[in-house]
């Protein structure tokens, strides 16, 4: 499979240094990593530029003016960029075991979407881990809040992975999908101003579109470093838009990834 993998970051370049070593060691490589950047500062981009120029795959800085929280945006631009025929998505304070692009090639359908397992870090493990503590057998590790979360197991995933066509617990930090069912529903909404739903609601219009959630477990695992909670000023408008998508079974956003194809 031509797996491209999108990173979305914003001015916090030791988390994505941490993120992008765990994609350059992973077992089996993505064909590009792109990394969807809301307007980080010049030291983001060359933490970027010396990363790539040591990377075994192509290593891809898409960047936009800060102009405020524009991930739909960010993420839409970073899309029009891939080669691949899917796309796995997270999130720049995401560390990947090793087996994390294996497993999604391995349990990618015709038809569905995937949302794959987060391990929670906590706060002092995640401080630890960003001044260069090794993250070795999180599952025996303090800090851990859903340590189920850390096996992975052939056999527990095939009995508890499950399919559904809900929205509840979606999380597009591990996320993945194929690129023309992304360009089918025109990406993501870009009238989503601030943080929250814009996941969902791209999630909405998949599921309008026909398409099946698959909910991985104890495969595709991410560790989730821990972050303050983002603003939520605006989450009443984003959440207008959503309930908006879900009564109208809309598939289709006017202001999508089309517009940078």
């Amino acid at each position: 499979m031509r797996i491209s993998l999108i990173i979305t970051t914003y001015n916090w370049k030791e988390a994505l240094a941490l993120s992008l070593k765990s994609c350059l060691q992973q077992k089996k490589k993505p064909l590009e990593i792109i990394i969807a950047d809301d307007g980080s500062r010049p030291d983001t981009a060359e933490l970027i530029r010396r990363i790539a120029a040591k990377a075994a795959v192509p290593v891809i800085h898409s960047w936009q003016e800060d102009e405020g929280f524009r991930l739909a945006a960010s993420r839409n631009k970073a899309i029009a960029k891939t080669n691949g025929d899917y796309i796995v998505l997270i999130d720049g304070d995401i560390i990947l075991e090793r087996h994390f692009i294996f497993d999604h090639a391995h349990l990618a359908r015709p038809g569905c979407f995937v949302q794959g397992t987060r391990v929670l870090l906590g706060e002092q493990l995640s401080k630890e881990v960003l001044s260069g503590r090794k993250l070795h057998d999180p599952f025996c590790r303090r800090g851990v809040e859903n340590r189920k979360n850390c096996l992975r197991s052939a056999i527990l995933c095939r009995l508890f992975s499950y399919r559904d066509r809900g929205m509840y617990g979606v999380r597009t930090c591990n996320f993945a999908f194929w690129r023309s069912d992304a360009l089918a529903v025109n990406g993501f909404n870009e009238e989503f101003v601030g943080w929250g739903r814009e996941d969902s609601e791209f999630t909405a219009r998949l599921l309008n579109y026909g398409l099946i959630r698959r909910n991985i477990k104890f495969n595709a695992l991410a560790y989730h470093l821990y972050h303050s909670l983002n603003d939520r000023a605006y989450l009443e408008a984003n959440d207008q838009l959503l309930k908006t998508t879900v009564e109208q079974k809309l598939t289709w956003c006017e202001k999508g990834v089309r517009s940078y194809l």
